[in-house]
């Protein structure tokens, strides 16, 4: 692990931030666990560090925790000098990633798409493999940083002047490779004098929206405030919010849409209270093969995260809890699905369907 240091941009897009980078001896990651306090990057040599990361949400978001799989193999790969070793490396490289977050699809999405550039590239060797895989990561990187700069501006048209905007959780930069899906929303809805204010809840028990959310809007200039989870019901009551966006990770083929705990209970408030609900995500995250949200699994995080509050007990000694990481928004309560192609509406079988390409 480095000494603190200011966050850099990356070299995917002007002055873009990225919570990664590859440099040096491997792979620099952000670890979002220090932060506000700390600005820490860490040194991934190997991609038992890079899992690491990833299960202890030193990175996070669904974009993220693909792209920094995606680096991942690379640093598994460029290790092995017997070809005949190859495919058996790529292969427990890719089950230790594949198995550190269940939920988040882009996970398994990049985790696929970097097989297919393996087996495209395994018969010129080792090195050329290595090669391959590190070209393909990069441009993955980058892809990202586009796809949520082209989400942003199809999602600010949804806002009105000076709105209102409130989030849950954090999908900013931070939770992809640059830019982010909700966060790059508002963001660009803000440079174009379409958001006000932003709401941010605290997003319980790990404080994604306290301690990210927060020091990224403080970072872009977005006028913000902080609220406790169960606020938003008294916010929306007030007539206080004019939209909500959130973003994802994992949306099925008929829109079902699993984000951060509490996500489904801003919803029903949000339909309630006849506010627009919006979910922010490219492509990558809408998983055609679940049909429903009912079929997303579900992780479930250790009982501490719930008991105790960044190692201090909050709870009596001997408490279980229940700590589900996410939960599913029915399509129903989705206002509309923002993506790099354009924003879906209902039915949203039939609108998924045609952002990819089906007649």
């Amino acid at each position: 692990m480095t000494e603190p240091q200011p966050a850099a941009a990356t070299g995917t897009e002007p002055e873009t931030f990225s919570p990664m980078r590859w440099e040096g001896p491997g792979l620099r990651l952000l670890d979002q666990t220090r932060l506000p306090l700390e600005e820490v990057w860490m040194d991934c040599e190997i991609p038992e560090q890079v899992a690491d990361a990833i299960r202890r949400l030193a990175v996070r978001g669904a974009p993220a925790i693909g792209v920094a799989a995606a680096y991942g193999l690379v640093l598994g790969i460029r290790t092995v000098r017997d070809p005949e070793r190859l495919a058996g490396r790529f292969d427990e490289v890719s089950e230790l990633l594949g198995s550190t977050r269940p939920t988040a699809v882009n996970l398994r999405w990049a985790l696929e798409r970097g097989r297919q550039v393996f087996l495209a590239s395994a018969a010129d060797g080792p090195e050329a493999t290595t090669a391959a895989l590190l070209a393909w990561a990069r441009e993955l990187h980058a892809d990202d940083v586009r796809i949520n700069r082209r989400m942003g501006a199809h999602g600010a048209a949804l806002f009105a002047a000076g709105s209102r905007v409130l989030t849950h959780c954090n999908a900013g930069a931070l939770a992809t490779a640059g830019y982010g899906t909700a966060l790059g929303v508002i963001q660009s809805a803000w440079e174009q004098g379409r958001v006000g204010q932003v709401w941010v809840d605290e997003t319980r028990p790990l404080l994604q929206g306290a301690r990210l959310t927060a020091w990224e809007l403080k970072r872009l200039g977005i006028p913000f405030r902080l609220v406790t989870d169960n606020s938003a019901g008294a916010l929306l009551s007030q007539g206080l919010v004019d939209g909500i966006v959130v973003g994802a990770d994992r949306i099925a083929a008929n829109g079902d849409t699993a984000n951060k705990i509490g996500t489904y209970t801003v919803a029903v408030l949000a339909h309630r209270h006849k506010v627009p609900f919006y979910v922010a995500a490219p492509l990558s995250t809408i998983d055609r093969a679940t049909p429903n949200g009912a079929a997303i699994p579900i992780e479930e995080r250790k009982s501490l995260e719930v008991t105790e509050v960044f190692g201090t007990r909050v709870a009596p000694e001997d408490t279980q809890a229940l700590n589900f990481a996410f939960d599913v928004t029915p399509a129903e309560l989705i206002t509309a699905i923002i993506t790099e192609v354009g924003v879906l509406r209902a039915p949203y079988e039939r609108s998924i369907a045609a952002a990819f390409g089906d007649s």
